[in-house]
């Protein structure tokens, strides 16, 4: 089970609407980056906003970013498009053979170390901001 692709593309909107400080980041023009119907930079869109890492007003064309990239971390943007359910980044096979001692008790072995996995990726996440992928990104 792969994460999300909202994930991604949430940065994407994110780095150019940062990028875009004095002009319009209309849907329509963030699509055209994206490469993907606007419907789903609206969609994303209202999701970043719900959580309080963009600012969209209806009527008004345009978002902008609800604080500074460097306040706003990649595990922020992963939770706010909701990238993957909390302990659900790797799945585990269902229907084991419960007659097979592996079987009826593999999940309870790599469960939590499945679950020790996705915090750490998410402790990463927490460490880096948006301001940083930012910067990697180069000047046109």
């Amino acid at each position: 089970m792969n994460i999300s692709t909202r994930f991604a593309v949430a940065i994407h909107i994110l780095t150019l609407i940062d990028s875009n400080k004095d002009g319009k980041s209309t849907s329509e023009w963030i699509a055209g980056s994206v490469n993907t119907n606007p419907v789903v930079i609206r969609r994303l869109t209202g999701m970043l906003n719900k959580a309080g890492l963009v600012e969209v007003r209806p009527g008004v064309a345009g978002a902008k970013l609800a604080r500074s990239a460097a306040d706003i971390t990649l595990l922020q943007i992963y939770k706010a498009v909701n990238a993957v359910e909390e302990d659900s980044l790797f799945s585990v096979h269902e229907h084991p053979n419960p007659e097979c001692p592996v079987g009826k008790n593999i999940a309870g072995a790599i469960i939590p170390v499945f679950s020790l996995a996705q915090k750490a990726m998410e402790n990463v996440l927490q460490e880096v901001t948006l301001d940083q992928i930012v910067h990697q990104i180069p000047v046109a």
